[in-house]
């Protein structure tokens, strides 16, 4: 977690097991750990009714560990976008009672709860565990784009490559940081870029 509050910022928990038929997991990265972690504490049989939906990291880490869990569906995707169809489909399908956990990167926790909460599923049916990256997902206020992984300030803008100060403020509608220009009086004028989100 980052060092310093930041308020507009979700607050994040730990995985814990909830009682309920039906358990949608949702991860990427580092994210694989808080399943193997609330695993441990898991009743006998709980991954039973379990499906797991995992979007490891270049490296493909922690994929054994999330098979050895044994639930009753697994999936790998390669990114958030190519997993919103089925994610929409599974919520949309869903009956009372579905417990869904998020765990990794902030991006993915945002991004995932916003298609939840479209999709009607309660808040109090979600829980949050951030793990790995500080890596920002912003948003440009200037041209609307977003830019995942952040990790500089400033950062340039992937859409019209304008140069942000990436704000503290995150927006919990978008799920993402805000961007604005840093030097939109002189251009020319560019401050260093520095390792701010790792």
């Amino acid at each position: 977690m980052a060092a310093k509050t930041i308020i507009s910022r979700p607050i994040y928990g730990t995985l814990s097991p909830q009682p309920g038929k039906h358990h949608l997991f949702l991860a990427d990265a580092e994210g694989a750990l808080a399943i193997v972690d609330m695993a441990k504490t898991a009743p006998p049989g709980f991954f039973g009714g379990a499906e797991i939906v995992f979007i490891p990291g270049p490296d493909g880490k922690h994929v054994a560990a999330l098979e050895a869990l044994r639930p009753a569906q697994f999936h790998l995707a390669p990114s958030f976008a190519s997993l919103l169809p089925r994610l929409k489909q599974t919520l949309s399908n869903a009956h009372m009672g579905l417990r869904l956990y998020l765990s990794g990167t902030e991006g993915l926790i945002g991004q995932a709860m916003q298609v939840a909460l479209e999709a009607g599923i309660d808040h109090t049916s979600m829980q949050t565990e951030h793990r790995g990256s500080l890596a920002r997902r912003m948003q440009c206020v200037h041209c609307k784009g977003i830019t995942e992984n952040v990790t500089t300030q400033p950062a340039t803008c992937a859409h019209c490559g304008l140069l942000l100060l990436v704000r503290d403020h995150y927006s919990r509608r978008l799920a993402a940081f805000q961007g604005v220009c840093i030097n939109a009086e002189d251009r020319s004028e560019i401050p260093p870029i520095e390792e701010a989100f790792p």
